[in-house]
């Protein structure tokens, strides 16, 4: 992959990334460190986060492209309903994977 960008753009770029990565965590940090008790709201608000983070990672690999049944009926997609199948009946994170690899195989075996 090429780019019009010199050596000294993208770097920047990487180092204003880390900085900038270095200066959000220091600030929860610093403000927990602060604190004597972190807030109810704040703690009830925190239990999301992993999902959400979880969803975030996750959900572009499942949505199409284009609203095709051939963009639906993935392996990716067989896999991940396995999965969540799995995690809503077991909560297990173990038989999660399983689950959801065995569905993607299952599935690019057969599709």
């Amino acid at each position: 992959m090429t780019t019009t960008y010199g050596p000294l753009s993208i770097w920047a770029v990487i180092v204003a990334g880390g900085v900038a990565t270095f200066a959000i965590r220091l600030s929860f940090i610093h403000l927990f460190g602060r604190i004597d008790e972190v807030p109810p709201w704040i703690q009830r608000a925190l239990v999301y986060v992993p999902a959400a983070v979880f969803a975030a990672l996750v959900a572009p690999d499942f949505a199409p492209a284009a609203a095709t049944i051939e963009a639906v009926v993935r392996p990716e997609v067989v896999g991940g309903l396995a999965a969540v199948l799995a995690a809503w009946y077991t909560e297990d994170v173990l038989w999660t994977v399983g689950a959801g690899m065995a569905g993607l195989h299952l599935a690019r075996f057969l599709l």
